[in-house]
């Protein structure tokens, strides 16, 4: 009875660390590509001046090289961030700036809309 518990204990806390990863590698893909703005055309340009460069020595794969290069470099940090995020114990849950992650709504923001003096008092 006790080794079916702890069996069951066991793949909770794995499926757990799971979706904290994924949680973890969702978030920070987001951030790299609304925040990482400027990061990811600073890259392009480097990018395509590495092809230039290299299309002297490759020049059937330079472009391939380097776009492969670097989408590897950003899916190795996506990855390498989640990990040491889930690892360390940092739930997505508790930081605080990840509200729009799990739908907490700001209740200062709140919608109004231009018919709502005229139908808000009204009961369906």
């Amino acid at each position: 009875m006790t080794l079916s518990q702890s069996q069951s204990f066991k793949n909770i806390y794995y499926i757990t660390l799971i979706k904290s990863f994924l949680i973890w590698a969702f978030a920070l893909t987001v951030c790299l590509l609304i925040i990482g703005f400027p990061l990811i055309i600073l890259m392009v340009t480097i990018g395509s001046l590495l092809a230039v460069v290299l299309q002297s020595v490759l020049p059937v794969s330079a472009v391939l090289v380097v776009a492969g290069s670097i989408l590897g470099f950003n899916l190795l940090g996506i990855m390498l961030g989640a990990a040491i995020l889930t690892f360390k114990g940092v739930n997505p849950q508790d930081v605080s700036w990840l509200r729009w992650l799990h739908g907490e709504a700001d209740p200062r923001h709140t919608s109004v809309y231009a018919s709502c003096p005229l139908t808000c008092d009204v009961k369906g």
